[in-house]
């Protein structure tokens, strides 16, 4: 029997986004009739004024923060300073309205680059805080860290339920595809279906192709949320733990080099050309692969295989990038 009755007052708030709009999606699926949302123009989440009457008045039995300022590696090199501000004023008004409202569970979406840039392969939830991070995206993995342990925090203060989890690299139908801000995956699709359109002999493929990436598509990140959120009560406590943070790695346990990346978007598009790495781009962390051993005893393990969830995401992008 599911935790949260199907009539709960559950809160996404970042909806529009690649993860927010597949949690929405999967909620209404599984038949959540009140789904509560709002648009950055309704809500502006930085606000904590605006955010703490907002809770007071629809109170949300339930919060699922996937809301957050996110891009690639040039975006997070070029505006550190938004990337730090921006997320840490949306984890603070949310975390602190959902307190004041009495919200029942609270989930925060995180991201892989918390971990170390040198962590242990595949990265366990106790590898946080071990070592220096990434420099490219540090701004972003801190205010990352700072909502888990704000999470930790309000759980041993106040006695709240909330838990941090950290997908791995994500990717789907909503994603960001402008190549000045968008991640690996979605700049790839949109670099190889532009040489496809040009007919162009080849596509620039930033750094030297050897750092590995570990990829889960929106939808199965969106039923794991679901599904922990759903936890029994006594499952649930487990993962708020007194001697460590409340976190949890979403991900497949699997990864792939950026080189076998950028062939199997080219095998899904169709793309007959030849692919050029500019070793001179940074490559960012060598590799990022998740240790999903703690999810995976829960009962929870990703359906949507890479090549099928490349195929999906060009199926339903394609006509949108007049490609």
């Amino acid at each position: 029997m599911a935790y949260m009755p199907l009539n709960a007052r559950i809160f996404v708030a970042g909806h529009r986004g690649l993860v927010g709009s597949a949690i929405t999606r999967e909620l209404t699926r599984l038949g959540y009739s009140n789904v509560l949302t709002r648009t950055r123009a309704e809500l502006d989440l930085r606000n904590v004024d605006a955010v703490k009457k907002f809770f007071a008045e629809v109170k949300p039995q339930f919060v699922v923060l996937a809301a957050a300022k996110v891009g690639g590696i040039l975006a997070n090199n070029t505006y550190p300073a938004d990337f730090i501000r921006e997320n840490l004023e949306i984890q603070n008004s949310v975390i602190e309205a959902s307190y004041a409202a009495g919200v029942d569970r609270l989930l925060f979406l995180g991201s892989s680059c918390i971990y170390p840039k040198m962590a242990p392969q595949p990265m366990p939830e106790s590898c946080l805080l071990t070592g220096p991070l990434e420099p490219t995206n540090r701004a972003y993995a801190l205010a990352k860290i700072a909502g888990i342990e704000m999470c930790w925090a309000f759980n041993r203060q106040y006695g709240t339920k909330y838990l941090a989890a950290m997908p791995t690299n994500l990717y789907g139908p909503n994603d960001n595809f402008d190549l000045n801000s968008s991640h690996v995956l979605p700049a790839l699709i949109r670099k190889t279906a532009q040489a496809i359109k040009d007919g162009a002999p080849e596509v620039e493929v930033w750094g030297s192709g050897t750092p590995k990436r570990e990829l889960l598509y929106a939808d199965d990140l969106a039923e794991a949320v679901v599904y922990l959120m759903n936890l029994p009560e006594q499952e649930y406590g487990k993962l708020l733990r007194e001697d460590a943070p409340p976190l949890i790695n979403i991900g497949t346990g699997e990864d792939v080099t950026i080189r076998e990346l950028a062939a199997t978007v080219a095998r899904v598009l169709g793309f007959k050309g030849t692919l050029r790495f500019d070793s001179s781009k940074p490559d960012g962390t060598p590799r990022k692969l998740m240790d999903v051993s703690l999810i995976h005893s829960l009962g929870w393990k990703h359906r949507v295989e890479l090549e099928d969830g490349i195929r999906r995401t060009w199926e339903a992008v394609r006509s949108e990038l007049s490609l």
